[in-house]
């Protein structure tokens, strides 16, 4: 069995002193979209890039002209370093304070896959980026995770994930297959970007007009809102349940706020609208909501700054 940090030296292609210095950075983006699709954060993307590069370049001269083709091998070794901070992420998870969500992103920070400027710290904007797919994937297993993200949004033959994760090419199919299931089963009742972006608005209406009932008419019976404040500020340690709850905890904390203080506006959140409040001018709380069958089912609020970074 291979192990996930032992990178892979096979492959098919150009030999690999024909690789020059751009074409192998030219790989940046494609790893960062890989890595922040599987571990949630940009930082953590980076993190993984930078080591899967230092990686190549502590290779000898032989061992890189032994590597094939130098855009699979940095993606296998990313992969796998991916795999291994998936697995020690959870025990991590233990000691972060409150809940944790993925790094909501800008669209300053997204960009289309045809765009070309700019590559080097800007995630390929899909569907496979939005808050309610990261919250899924989330809940995956590690394998589970790297097999679907691997195959199901970069096409990755089974063959290959099986290297990585070290399991056979059935298993790795049948690691996407329940994945898919799962994320299938969670996302059921999804609606449009344009009906989502109408449910924002009626959504921030009625907190700011304090409507309560309004807003218990937009939120689902089960409606769950998480904050995300990583014990850097204040938030909700524990997820909020039930329409009313929810309802009330949104009203109480916007009567909180001081208006001449606080603006809100509505941005794009990784892909989908979404509400970011300003308190000074610093963005404070970027809220992103998932509507499924017409109603909000959840909330998810990150206010913990290091998630923040990228809307200064």
């Amino acid at each position: 069995m291979t192990h996930p940090t032992d990178p892979d030296r096979t492959g098919a292609g150009a030999p690999a002193d024909q690789a020059d210095l751009e074409t192998l950075l030219g790989e940046r983006q494609h790893l960062l979209n890989v890595a922040f699709r599987m571990l949630g954060t940009r930082a953590d993307a980076e993190d993984v890039v930078q080591e899967t590069y230092a990686r190549w370049f502590r290779l000898t001269d032989a061992e890189r002209e032994a590597i094939e083709v130098p855009g699979a091998w940095l993606t296998r070794v990313a992969s796998r370093l991916c795999l291994d901070q998936l697995g020690s992420a959870r025990a991590r998870r233990e000691s972060y304070v409150g809940e944790w969500l993925p790094e909501p992103l800008p669209s300053a920070a997204l960009a289309s896959s045809s765009v070309a400027e700019d590559p080097l710290d800007r995630i390929t904007l899909d569907d496979s980026v939005t808050m309610a797919l990261l919250v899924v994937l989330d809940s995956l297993t590690p394998a589970e995770r790297v097999a679907f993200v691997l195959h199901d949004v970069f096409a990755l033959p089974f063959d290959e994930i099986a290297a990585i994760v070290g399991r056979t090419p059935q298993a790795c199919r049948k690691l996407a297959s329940s994945a898919r299931t799962h994320i299938r089963d969670r996302r059921e009742g999804a609606t449009t970007p344009e009906y989502h972006r109408s449910v924002v608005e009626a959504f921030a209406a009625a907190c700011q007009g304090g409507d309560i009932d309004a807003l218990l008419a937009l939120l689902d019976p089960t409606v769950t809102a998480r904050s995300d404040g990583g014990g850097r500020v204040r938030a909700a340690i524990n997820p909020i349940v039930g329409a009313d709850r929810v309802a009330r905890f949104l009203l109480g904390l916007i009567a909180k706020e001081d208006p001449g203080r606080v603006t809100a506006s509505f941005e794009e959140v990784n892909g989908l609208t979404g509400i970011v409040f300003r308190r000074s001018g610093t963005v404070a709380v970027v809220l992103s909501l998932d509507v499924r069958h017409d109603r909000v089912t959840d909330v998810w609020m990150v206010l913990n700054p290091d998630k923040l970074t990228a809307w200064a």
